[in-house]
């Protein structure tokens, strides 16, 4: 044994060390795992250090990047691994862009996008231009420079999406010129490339123009629709959905090059158009952010960082001119065109600044035009180390302005809603009854868009029912199963979690006494759609929990994926006034909509002499919300309005027939008439109504089992 620790000891001494670290010292490294173990250590030590210095973590990448690079102390060479996952990184930080910006949001943005795009590009167009010709360059020359100035690479995206202001609409707007001004100076690009070759022809331009319009609008109409489909067919395997998301990334990226557009703009499209079948708080999301931000993305900005070499600036002294005349027409140019659009669209100052720090980076789509002019001899080589040092300033400056002044912007707000009895408050404890596998994943997403979206927390609860004797070990087997599960998926949407198991001589009271117990404010149970004939009979276990609860029960039907939602129905009864029900219920489908970035809209249906009253009563509606009234039999007129992809919501009262508490039939008539849209009826309990805990009745029929499917 001393013998053992002795060798220890001299592998881990002096000696030991220096050989651990020779492939080090000796650089560049050239062994896969001691690459890839540099690049993750800088992953983790470079934005720590960075941020201890009062700089974003993003800069400290890039820093990383420069020391280690081949114009730094050598370490690592930028190779082709390095490109590839570079590239990977930048396509992955449009998409994630693109994700963030829905075509809704690009409509009601689209002023102020289109402003800002033409003006992020004309303004370095023109300057850039101007600074350039004084020092030697040709027309054609200097214009290519300067279209180097009009683009940019959102670097500072990471930083907004940690602030939570992405959806403010001007992050919005300048996400939407990211769009506009890329293109046009890949445009630009394209034009002085063919134009140096003598292929500037009438066949290019009928060839770029109709497939660039092709291009967008096949990718913003057919990745939607190819995605609700894949998510409905596949839905319940979460590689998969993966999986799909990166091909439809990558091939729509492919084709983008394929029609000699940037890749970056196919990315980011392909975000734009499939973020609808994505919703923000979802699993799926959670996985794409935490693979691109915490892998791809730092490899691009550690990407950007070798391609530096700031000795170069001292060994041509002409590139110093260069570059310092390059750095201030960029920066003077994008600030201008930052506050012309603030003053133009009536943004913050603070806002206006954060725009600015968005589009004041340049980095791989910069880098490339430029290379591409210097291998053709448009430019010399003082032009493109004038390039590089711009990238790193800006690519400095950017995540520094942008988390500065965007600690000042108030982020985007969903709508209030109107006080209710039983309103939608932050911490909300939501109880969820697990027994059907096959529904279990739609009950728990739709449990997680709203507990993580109020910040709560999500309580999966397994009931056994000891009525029958002894609990088996194949029950408490397959209990603990399905709480394991459940507790998996809240723990990949990143959603506190408390799982319970309970053993109970009933299951529908078993539910109600967990809810007390564990202060439960809202209960979600799964519905087949229809009442059998036990069950109309005798009651079933629905029937009895909304019964007995004290918090509001919300009974979901869900005959798709709720990531195929596109509109959110709320329909509700005729009423002298909007009830406390109605209003939790209008609540519930503004949250619901807002995570699922699917749009709302509020049904009315009343009689035919109620024409006055539904007049008022829609007028005292939010604004916001699209709402119409109609007139005619309840079933009948909800049943004609919805359609496949949406989720209707129905306020609901409890009523006794046949001495038990059932649910209304209006719901399994709406449910009959249309069985491909999914439903949720909300029960909310009334004070007088307020059940008290009995003991178990022993003389009920055994409860049936809650989570069936519409096929079981």
């Amino acid at each position: 044994m001393p013998a053992i620790f002795s060798g220890i000891s001299l592998g881990f001494g002096s000696g030991g060390a220096i050989a651990l670290l020779s492939p080090l010292l000796k650089g560049p490294i050239q062994d896969p795992v001691t690459i890839f173990l540099v690049i993750v250590g800088i992953m983790l030590v470079a934005p720590l250090l960075s941020e201890r210095l009062g700089l974003p973590g993003i800069v400290g990448l890039i820093l990383a990047g420069v020391i280690v690079g081949p114009h730094g102390i050598r370490l690592l060479e930028r190779d082709d691994t390095i490109v590839l996952l570079g590239t990977v990184g930048l396509l992955f930080l449009m998409f994630l862009g693109g994700l963030e910006t829905s075509v809704e949001d690009l409509k009601q943005n689209a002023k102020s996008a289109l402003g800002f795009g033409l003006m992020t590009f004309l303004i370095p167009m023109a300057i850039g231009t101007g600074a350039m010709i004084p020092l030697g360059y040709d027309f054609i020359a200097a214009v290519l420079v300067a279209s180097c100035l009009a683009s940019h690479t959102l670097v500072a995206l990471p930083v907004l999406n940690k602030l939570g202001i992405m959806k403010t609409p001007p992050i919005t707007a300048t996400l939407g010129g990211t769009l506009i001004t890329n293109v046009l100076a890949l445009l630009v690009l394209a034009l002085v490339v063919k134009a140096k070759s003598g292929g500037l022809t009438i066949t290019f331009w009928l060839f770029l123009i109709p497939s660039l319009v092709v291009f967008t609008f096949a990718t913003l109409w057919g990745v939607p629709r190819l995605g609700r489909w894949f998510f409905r067919r596949f839905g319940h395997d979460e590689g998969a959905e993966f999986a799909f998301v990166l091909v439809a990334l990558f091939v729509v990226s492919y084709i983008a090059g394929r029609i000699e557009i940037e890749p970056i703009v196919g990315a980011f499209l392909v975000g734009v158009a499939i973020t609808q079948q994505i919703p923000a708080l979802s699993p799926l999301m959670n996985r794409i952010q935490f693979i691109g931000n915490a892998l791809f993305i730092p490899f691009f900005l550690i990407s950007v960082g070798m391609l530096v070499d700031p000795l170069i600036l001292i060994k041509e002294p002409r590139s110093l001119l260069v570059a310092a005349v390059i750095i201030g027409a960029e920066l003077v140019s994008k600030f201008l065109a930052a506050w012309g659009s603030g003053k133009l669209f009536g943004w913050s100052f603070p806002s206006t600044m954060t725009v600015f720090g968005m589009s004041v980076a340049q980095a791989a789509s910069t880098l490339a035009a430029i290379t591409v002019a210097f291998n053709l001899d448009i430019v010399d080589e003082a032009t493109v180390n004038g390039i590089i040092a711009m990238i790193l300033v800006s690519c400095i400056l950017s995540p520094w302005i942008a988390e500065r002044w965007g600690n000042q912007v108030q982020p985007a707000t969903a709508p209030a809603s109107e006080p209710a009895e039983f309103g939608l408050d932050p911490g909300q404890r939501v109880l969820v009854p697990v027994a059907n596998p096959s529904t279990e994943d739609s009950l728990l997403n739709l449990a997680i868009f709203i507990s993580k979206g109020l910040e709560g927390t999500l309580l999966p609860l397994h009931v056994i029912s000891d009525r029958q004797g002894q609990i088996s070990a194949a029950q408490q087997l397959r209990q603990q199963r399905l709480l394991d599960t459940a507790t998996n998926v809240a723990h990949s949407a990143v959603v506190d979690v408390e799982p319970i198991g309970r053993v109970d001589g009933s299951i529908s009271r078993g539910i109600v006494r967990t809810a007390a117990e564990h202060r439960a404010s809202l209960i979600i149970c799964g519905w087949k759609g229809y009442s059998s004939y036990r069950e109309s009979l005798f009651g079933s276990v629905i029937d009895d929990v909304i019964l007995r609860s004290s918090v509001p029960v919300l009974v979901t039907r869900c005959a798709e994926p709720l990531e195929s939602t596109e509109r959110v129905v709320v329909a509700l009864p005729a009423s002298r006034r909007l009830s406390p029900r109605s209003k939790f219920t209008l609540a519930l489908g503004q949250h619901l909509a807002s995570e699922l970035k699917a749009k709302i809209e509020i049904l009315y249906v009343f009689k035919g002499s109620n024409a006055r009253q539904a007049d008022q009563w829609m007028a005292a509606l939010p604004e916001d919300i699209p709402a119409q009234a109609l007139r005619g039999s309840f079933v009948q007129r909800v049943s004609q309005a919805v359609g496949e992809h949406d989720l209707l919501l129905l306020p609901a009262r409890r009523r006794r027939r046949q001495g038990k508490w059932v649910m209304r039939r209006e719901p399994e008539a709406i449910a009959h008439r249309n069985w491909q849209t999914s439903m949720m009826v909300v029960y909310t309990p009334t004070l007088a109504a307020a059940p008290t805990i009995q003991s178990p009745d022993r003389s009920r029929p055994a409860d049936l089992p809650l989570g069936t499917s519409p096929q079981s």
